[in-house]
Parts: C-alpha cells; structure tokens; sequence
C-alpha cells in the first residue's frame, strides 16, 4: 500500500466510525448547516518527532510542514534555553509544552525524592519561563514510584496544596504546570481528564492546567466528554499518538479516529497545541508527512 492508499483508507475509516459514534452531529458538521468553526490546529512535536541528524534540521523539516510548535525535554532544560532560542529565532516555531524531565515525584513518601522533586521542577519551570512555554507536564505519581502516598482523600487534598505552590511559582515565571492523565498501566493516580481538572479547580492556582493525551485517553468513555470536562479554563496541552501501538497517528488503521476529540478542541475553541508524543514502526519520512496529512483531514471533518 503506498502512502496515498494508506491516507485515504484511515481517513474513509475515521470518518465510518465518527458518524457511528456520534451519529447526525457529525453528519450535520460535515453538511456545512453548522457555522463554521474557525479554531487553527497548531501542531507540535516533541524532539524526537521529526527526522533530522540535529535540532537544526529537524526544525527545518518542521518547517516545511507548516509544524508550529516545538516540545522539549524538560531534563537539564535550564542548560539548552540559549540554545533553544537561538535555533528557533527567526522561524514560524514556539515552545509548546515542556515534557517532564524532574526527577523525584510529587507524592512521594521519603522527603529526599520529594526534595528532589521540589528543586529539580522548580529549575525547569523558571526555564520554560525564559522560552515562552505554555507550561511543563508533570505526573504526581507513575506505577514504578514507590514509596508513594496512598490513593486517599488526604492524599488529593495535600496534592491540592502541593499544586498551588507550584501554579503561583510558574505564574510568577510567566508559564504554567500541566498535569497529565495516564493509562492505569502507567499509573494509578489520576487517570482521567475531569479528575484532572478537578484537581486544577481545588488547587486554586491559575497556573495550574491539565491536558489530555489521545493514547491515554482510552481510560475515557468519550474523547469528546474529557476534553469538554477540562473546557477552557484548565485544557492547555494534548498529546496524539496511534491508539493502538502508540506510533505515528494512522498507523494503526481505523483504530486512529481522532474526529470526536478534534470536534471538543473546536467547539472550546482551543488555542494551544496538539503535539506528537509517539515513535514509529515505519519510515519516518513517510510515517511523519502521512500522520500529518491525517489529523489535519480529521480537523476538518470535525
């Protein structure tokens, strides 16, 4: 199959499925009776995303497919902000989200992990400051994470706490903490996006936001319901990734419909990015423009 049969097959299948699960609000969409929603889908990659030997080329290939935002590691980030802004000066590209990076976690039992946690975050979120971030993407606990607090009310409440600190530290950096749900195989503690948002809402803390991740999201009932769940006020970043294998979106087949999710992010009228969080089993060259030429197929037939 060349990449023209492929592209067309998983955008024939997307759309089968989007008009069985949501039936004439789709149908209706697509008849052009609804006015038209005019929200830009602003793609990101992560580092690894785009082919290229260096950082250079690979912001050159982002380019030359209209990707306009970029998402890096957050380890050592404070090391790489010169060289971050000097590789993106000039260019039609901005610093999405940061992915991580610290070391430690938030819930953890031995105060030296949390310690750890409390300086290495901190660090980073002041250097997502410098670059212009949307924010850094944490997790308050992964599966492997022990010793970790246990799941309890206590335990939600001192995150609450824990989380205000950090959202009125990154206000004063111009930027944000996003918590990110994840699949119960990764971890325990929260797994989905209105959990997230609830979370954003009790910290109190406009610099606290939360995100949703399309592989992740497979916890939910309904892409469109957990984007909603966020709204406007806390949604700030989304991951995408094939929804089987968690490669380039498309590889995966009919599996790869996105076409709900996309109809919340344009109804709430989302202004932040979707960014490629996903290896492949392809040629990268190939694998990259094809998902590319998908999600934004999909885009418009939400």
């Amino acid at each position: 199959m060349n990449r023209r049969q492929f592209l067309t097959s998983s955008i024939c299948g997307a759309a089968t499925v989007a008009a069985t699960a949501s039936g004439a609000s789709i149908l209706t969409s697509c008849a052009g009776a609804e006015e038209k929603n005019t929200t830009e889908l602003r793609i990101s990659f992560q580092e690894g995303t785009a082919p290229g030997k260096n950082l250079g080329e690979k912001l050159d290939y982002m380019e030359s497919m209209g990707i306009v935002g970029f998402e890096p590691w957050g380890g050592n980030l404070a090391s790489r902000v010169e060289e971050i802004q000097q590789a993106l000066s000039g260019r039609n590209i901005k610093v999405s989200a940061i992915c991580a990076g610290f070391r430690g976690f938030i819930l953890a039992e031995e105060e030296s992990v949390k310690a750890e946690f409390d300086s290495t975050m901190r660090d980073i979120i002041a250097a997502a400051g410098e670059l212009g971030s949307t924010g850094v993407i944490m997790v308050p606990a992964f599966n492997h994470q022990n010793p970790c607090k246990p799941h309890t009310r206590e335990t939600r409440e001192y995150l609450c706490e824990q989380m205000h600190e950090l959202g009125e530290f990154a206000l004063k950096h111009n930027t944000t903490v996003i918590l990110e749900p994840l699949n119960r195989g990764e971890a325990h503690y929260l797994r989905q996006v209105a959990d997230a948002a609830a979370i954003c809402r009790d910290s109190k803390s406009a610099g606290v936001k939360c995100m949703g991740d399309f592989w992740h999201m497979q916890e939910e009932t309904s892409d469109y319901a957990a984007l909603m769940a966020a709204g406007k006020d806390y949604l700030q970043h989304v991951h995408i990734a094939s929804r089987g294998r968690r490669i380039m979106p498309g590889e995966d087949g009919e599996l790869d419909n996105y076409v709900e999710g996309f109809r919340a992010l344009k109804q709430l009228e989302y202004p932040h990015y979707v960014s490629f969080e996903c290896g492949t089993k392809g040629e990268r060259e190939q694998t990259v423009k094809a998902a590319v030429e998908l999600i934004r197929a999909q885009w418009k037939l939400a």
